[in-house]
């Protein structure tokens, strides 16, 4: 019996100390681990006098971004010189100037992104004028109008078409809206498919789960993003896709998850909801965030609103990391890579201190600062 009970106490011991030598091993790991990923170092690349919303680049890797539309800036669109800094309208004055006589001008413009052939992509969401809502492209190389593609037919009375993946393989803008237009409360959230050869447009994935916002609302400062009392909930906000355009990755601005769905599958106008639904995958946790961007390993950045940061995730292992901030990066909007000079540039307006959200008081403060840093690994031209 004494040597049963000796026996059974060295084996107790053993296999605790097994099991803390496991945890320590376990520990240690996560600690190597850590210690492996740090967080770029990120600098001011410029101050400006008005709110930055998303940011895209001509041919030469000069800045073409739009003044946040939440302020409703004369100028919607301007260039930056790169090496100047030197700013004026985008494309030109009188694009930047509304009228009674024609369209063509800009009337309220946040997502802008551009393509592999030099052309800019401008989405007018048109709602501080009596037009249609548009996307308007401007060819940096030739300085001339590339094309207009109107997207009235795919808009819905609470639409706020906000960012956008140009796909110039599958020929077709991939657009995300958000559903919180003219008071909506984002389940009108949706997906806008233009057709980049016909200029046919759908609006698919309307009020899915993964297209319209959690109960998450957005707090800064310990403060929650609301209006007349209401949590302010954004649905189908951030999106891009891999190098090859093989993926299309989203998720509402109000949520947890990030979804993915091939491209293909997206814009095959065969399939119903039901076979899109499931095509449609979970692939990782996120913050509230804003505009997304990707590198060449399919690490996937997002502005994180809440933190004045931009958050990554990893693709080894879709764990979310911050990998740059900065205590002026309030409200980091878009984040972009640029394909000349191999930074991700990202915006900071400052949106959370907009009137609306301040019993009507516009508590911004000038400057409005463009941050910029390293990714891991190069980014993806045109994301």
């Amino acid at each position: 019996m004494k040597k049963s009970i000796l026996t059974l106490l060295v084996c107790g011991v053993f296999l605790s100390a097994c099991k803390q030598t496991s945890t320590q091993n376990s520990t240690t790991n996560n600690n190597v681990e850590n210690k492996m990923f740090t967080e770029k170092s990120i600098e001011t690349f410029a101050e400006v006098n008005q709110a930055v919303g998303n940011i895209s680049f001509t041919a030469k890797g000069d800045l073409v971004y739009s003044h946040h539309p939440f302020f409703e800036p004369k100028t919607r669109v301007v260039f930056m010189d790169k090496e100047t800094k030197e700013i004026k309208p985008f494309p030109n004055a009188a694009w930047n100037t509304p009228r009674d006589t024609d369209e063509n001008y800009l009337s309220n413009v946040l997502g802008i992104r551009n393509d592999k052939n030099g052309v800019v992509w401008m989405i007018d969401m048109a709602q501080r004028n009596d037009i249609k809502p548009k996307i308007v492209g401007w060819n940096t190389k030739k300085d001339a109008l590339e094309k207009i593609y109107y997207i009235n037919e795919s808009t819905v009375t609470h639409s706020q078409p906000n960012d956008m993946v140009v796909d110039t393989k599958h020929n077709a803008f991939i657009i995300a809206d958000e559903g919180i237009g003219n008071g909506g409360n984002g389940d009108a959230g949706a997906f806008i498919l233009v057709d980049m050869k016909t200029g046919k447009t759908r609006r698919v994935l309307e009020g899915h789960k993964t297209t319209k916002p959690e109960n998450n609302p957005t707090v800064i400062d310990g403060k929650t993003l609301a209006v007349n009392g209401n949590a302010l909930l954004v649905g189908n906000d951030g999106i891009t896709t891999d190098k090859n355009f093989e993926w299309i990755y989203y998720g509402p601005l109000n949520g947890t998850k990030i979804y993915r769905i091939k491209t293909v599958d997206l814009l095959n106008e065969n399939l119903t909801r039901a076979e899109l639904d499931a095509k449609i995958e979970t692939y990782s946790e996120k913050p509230n965030n804003g505009g997304m961007s990707m590198d060449t390993e399919g690490n996937i950045y997002m502005t994180a609103v809440e933190s004045k940061s931009v958050v990554v995730v990893l693709a080894k292992d879709k764990s979310v990391k911050t990998i740059a901030k900065d205590p002026k990066m309030i409200w980091p909007d878009g984040v972009s890579f640029n394909h000349k000079d191999g930074y991700m540039y990202v915006s900071a307006a400052q949106v959370n201190r907009g009137a609306v959200f301040n019993d009507g008081e516009n508590k911004s403060t000038s400057p409005f600062y463009i941050f910029r840093f390293k990714p891991i690994t190069k980014g993806v031209p045109f994301r």
